[in-house]
Parts: structure tokens; C-alpha cells; sequence
């Protein structure tokens, strides 16, 4: 393994572990939930046992049940689990718990996908052949899943396959699946019972990637990255478009100097595209707004910047938006206790600014450190994680209420 290979595993291990130093997570523990309207409902404490620790992705809604993985726990390793409704609570089943070994390790911020035949996709960060992370697929054999590893990284010279998968794979209406390594998107194609894996964008310099890639209907990928070199710092958004021979045309949509930006990125019926970053030294974060201008270029809109404090600090995952356009994510930390919050951004009636209500203020018992986006349902319920807090401090499946 090369010293470019160690410093973005570093990176990478960083970026999860940093929120829980022990002093940290002691004053998780300690801190309790001052009273407030009640719009928000815990439906899974995680116990950090055989259930799963510190769950860091996005839901997935599937047949009335919500499926994510929680990226410790387990075997030590992480989990795969299934929330299930049980007629006035939920059930927690752990489809698969990650040995550690090839079968993969620590599957981080990767949310799952579903196939038309009912298997589940995932990643994990590390394990794998090379240690350097894997594709896997879950698939249910009568009550139980049974786990096989889809693909291996750095199964090619230097890593040109790339490695260290941090984020959810997607899949489209072929069946092939698309994702986002710490170096690169990539392309998994089923072909006679296997896969065969391809980069298909590669980026320049030690990256980190949380955001799952976005697709089009037209089969477009947008995607968004964060890139350090040893002189200058910046994120970017991408597009990978088909270029009708099999392979892929990318196109930077537009650059953030010196500004840290992973959420997962979410497109509206128009087009446009909407995401966030999480600060610099003006402010706390923010969202954005891509769109194409007159001059068939994309322009960047800030729609909202966090100060920091009440109003929220650092919103990592991407947003979700509901008919009307209103706008609906997580904060990292801030909030009225400091844990993150649930925030919504509602529309100007005509040209003006959106504005920003607080919709929760995690209190560390009802969960602590939003990480990833939430998923909306048809009556406007949210769902997400949170990679802390709860009964035992170990994280959290919760529901707002708008």
C-alpha cells in the first residue's frame, strides 16, 4: 500500500471517528433532553451489540419496512439492518452482521438499493481481498440473507479501480450499479453470473467522499467531491453523461475554494440541482442551487447560510424536498443543545430569501450528530440516523414530523 493509499485511509478514518473521543462521548451521556414540543418520535435506540453502533447512512424505504447499515457493532464490524413496523412500534433485524474479513468492513455512510428480484446492495469502506472495500450484495434465502462480496477494490494496478468506497451505491433500470470511491466514480455491469468493475471518473489528489451519487432520467450521474493537494483545497460538482459508445463525458459543473462539501446531491422535476457545504470561516454552511442559466451554463445560488449556534453548524448530508419545494435536512451539531438539528427551508412566495425553521433540536437522549439525509414519506414524515446519543449513546433511527 503506497503513502498516497494510507493518508486517504487516514482521511477517511478521521472523518468518522472525530465526533467520539472519549471526552466527547461522555458529555453525550451525561447530558439529557430539556423539555419541547414533541415532533419528534426515537424508533430504534442502538445498544452498540450485536444490533449495530453508530448507524451513519441514509434510510431506504422498501416494502413498508426502512433498511441502513450501521457502520461499527456487530461482530465489530457493522450491520445491515431492517426497522420493520410491528402495529405500534418497530423491529430491529440485523440482516448481516460484517466479519471483518472479505466479506467487508465498516460500511460507513453507504446506504443500500434494492433490485427488481429483492437483493440489497451495499459497500463497505475496508475489507475485501485488498482491504481496501467491497460491493456486496444481501440476498434472502426463506428468513435469513445470504452476503456475497460483488466486487473487491484495488483489485488493479495502483488502485485504478479505486478504493475505499464511502458512500451507497445506485442502480439503474439494467441493473448496473454505479458509486463513488475515495478516487473515483465507478461502474459495476453484470455480464455471464459476475460484475465487471470500470472507473469511469477519476479525481486529482487525496479525496473524501460521503455523497452517493444522483442520477437523471436520462441516465445522467451528478456527482460531489471534496480534493486536497498539497497546495489548494476545494470541492466540486461533477457530471458523467453517456456519451453513446459505452463511455462517460464529465463535465465540472462548478467549483467551492477551500470549502469542504459531501452531502449527497438531489435533483427537482426542472432540473436543477441542490446540495450543501459545511462552512468556512463566513459562515457555518450552506445550501446551494445549481441551475442552468441563459447562457446554457450552470450558476450557483446560495439559498441559506448558517451562522452557527441556534440556527444549526455544519450540515454534512445532502437535502430532501417535498411537492411544495420546501427544503428539508440535517445539521451536524448546533441547535438549541448543541446535538444537530432538523431544519427546513421554505420557499419565497416571489423573488426573496427561503427561510429557515428549526423543526428539531436533538437533545443527545432523542439522538446526537445527524450525519446523513433524510427520506421523506407520502404524508411528509421524515426518517433519518443519528451516528450518536439515544438510551446507551450508541445512535439512533428517528422520525420528525413536520
Amino acid at each position: 500500500m503506497n503513502c498516497l493509499r494510507l493518508r486517504r485511509r487516514s482521511l477517511l478514518a478521521t472523518m468518522f471517528f472525530d465526533v467520539f473521543t472519549p471526552g466527547v462521548l461522555s458529555w453525550l451521556l451525561m447530558s439529557t433532553v430539556p423539555a419541547q414540543a414533541q415532533t419528534q418520535k426515537v424508533l430504534y435506540n442502538f445498544t452498540g451489540g450485536h444490533d449495530g453502533q453508530s448507524p451513519q447512512s441514509a434510510l431506504t424505504a422498501h416494502a413498508g419496512n426502512l433498511y441502513g447499515t450501521a457502520y461499527s457493532g456487530g461482530l465489530g464490524y457493522g450491520t445491515v439492518f431492517e426497522l420493520s413496523p410491528n402495529g405500534g412500534g418497530w423491529t430491529q433485524t440485523v440482516l448481516y452482521a460484517f466479519t471483518g474479513g472479505i466479506d467487508g468492513k465498516y460500511p460507513a455512510y453507504a446506504s443500500v438499493v434494492f433490485d427488481s428480484a429483492g437483493n440489497l446492495y451495499g459497500s463497505t469502506l475496508e475489507g475485501g481481498t485488498n482491504n481496501s472495500g467491497v460491493i456486496f450484495e444481501l440476498s434472502p434465502t426463506g428468513k435469513s440473507w445470504t452476503e456475497t462480496v460483488v466486487y473487491s477494490f484495488c483489485s488493479q494496478f495502483e488502485c485504478a479501480d479505486g478504493e475505499y468506497p464511502t458512500s451507497g451505491p445506485i442502480m439503474d433500470s439494467a441493473g448496473n450499479i454505479f458509486g463513488a470511491s475515495a478516487n473515483g466514480a465507478f461502474e459495476l455491469s453484470p455480464s455471464g453470473g459476475g460484475w465487471n468493475e470500470r472507473a469511469i471518473y477519476g479525481y486529482t489528489g487525496v479525496s473524501e467522499n460521503s455523497a452517493t451519487l444522483t442520477m437523471d432520467a436520462a441516465g445522467n450521474l451528478f456527482g460531489i467531491i471534496y480534493i486536497h493537494t498539497p497546495r489548494v483545497e476545494y470541492s466540486k460538482v461533477f457530471e458523467l453523461s453517456p456519451d453513446g459508445s459505452s463511455g462517460w463525458t464529465p463535465t465540472v459543473l462548478t467549483k467551492f475554494g477551500g470549502i469542504a462539501a459531501n452531502g449527497t446531491l438531489a435533483l427537482d422535476k426542472a432540473g436543477n440541482l441542490y446540495g450543501t457545504t459545511i462552512g468556512n470561516s463566513k459562515h457555518d454552511g450552506t445550501v446551494f442551487k445549481l441551475s442552468i442559466g441563459k447562457k446554457g451554463k450552470w450558476e450557483k445560488k446560495t439559498l441559506h447560510s448558517f451562522q452557527g449556534g441556534m440556527d444549526g453548524d455544519e450540515p454534512w448530508g445532502g437535502i430532501v424536498f417535498d411537492a411544495a419545494g420546501n427544503i428539508y435536512g440535517t445539521t451536524l451539531y448546533g441547535g438549541k443543545h448543541g446535538f444537530g438539528t432538523v431544519f427546513e427551508l421554505v420557499p419565497p412566495a416571489r423573488n426573496g430569501k427561503y427561510t429557515e425553521k428549526i423543526l428539531w433540536n436533538f437533545g443527545n437522549k432523542d439522538g446526537a450528530v445527524p450525519v446523513n439525509s433524510l427520506i421523506l414519506d407520502d404524508a411528509g414524515n421524515l426518517y433519518g440516523t443519528a451516528m450518536g446519543g439515544g438510551t446507551t449513546g450508541n445512535g439512533v433511527v428517528f422520525e420528525v414530523t413536520p
